[in-house]
């Protein structure tokens, strides 16, 4: 694969970061097969539809990219007790699709986001959802659905690969705080890298102690991406130790 090929590259502050100017590669792939993209997610790329997408600030190496390692990966006694109080949700797997529920609940999500965390709010149109969470989905892209009481409450995006598992994005409904709807579809995830072999789950970046990314700790020990390797070039993985 030639790595120039429809790579675009943009400059713009920081989501994460507001007193720094973010630089993200772009690269457009309408036809991306299980190996080469397992090939990005472990080089620290990710995908929203036909794009994939990589931080490079020259300054700035505070996104780390971050993978557990399944085999590892031990529930604990308070994720024991999540299972049990979301016995009553229904879950469902199948390839990413749209509807007005979909729409609905990602644009409730974000509404609470802007107000809790001060995110810029996300109000998407179907043309919008359906070239980021719908397309692009080739053989491994897939939606979690969770139901309760036959309403929709979660949607978790995932590239399930033979390799590994990418956490996409997820959204949920916070009326339903207390059941930790984030949480539980991590762990969902988990459970389905384990029962599948799959032996890597990769949850996007992690930002140390950061208000928004730093939760990601509670999933530690995992491993994290210390260089910024090319498709030809070797990964160095360093283990991160729950602190």
């Amino acid at each position: 694969m030639n790595n120039t090929d429809n790579i675009l590259e943009e400059f713009k502050e920081c989501a994460y970061i507001p007193t720094k100017l973010s630089d993200i590669r772009y690269k457009y792939m309408p036809h991306c097969d299980d190996k080469t993209s397992y090939a990005m997610v472990e080089r620290g790329w990710r995908r929203f539809g036909f794009v994939h997408f990589t931080p490079e600030c020259k300054t700035c190496n505070e996104c780390k990219t971050i993978r557990i390692n399944v085999k590892e990966f031990k529930f604990t006694a308070s994720h024991k007790r999540l299972f049990k109080k979301n016995k009553d949700i229904k879950v469902y797997i199948q390839k990413p699709s749209i509807s007005f529920e979909h729409l609905e609940l990602f644009n409730k999500y974000h509404a609470h986001m802007s107000d809790k965390k001060d995110w810029n709010e996300n109000k998407i149109t179907p043309k919008d959802y359906q070239a980021s969470y719908v397309d692009g989905a080739s053989t491994y892209g897939k939606e979690i659905l969770y139901f309760l009481d036959d309403k929709l409450i979660c949607v978790a995006l995932s590239d399930v690969l033979e390799n590994g598992i990418s956490a996409v994005y997820c959204y949920y409904d916070h009326d339903y705080q207390d059941r930790s709807l984030g949480k539980f579809s991590i762990l969902i995830q988990l459970n389905m890298a384990m029962r599948a072999n799959i032996p890597y789950m990769f949850l996007g970046y992690w930002i140390k102690d950061h208000y928004s990314m730093g939760y990601k700790e509670d999933y530690a020990p995992f491993d994290v991406l210390q260089n910024r390797p090319t498709l030809d070039e070797e990964c160095i993985w360093e283990r991160h130790e729950k602190q």
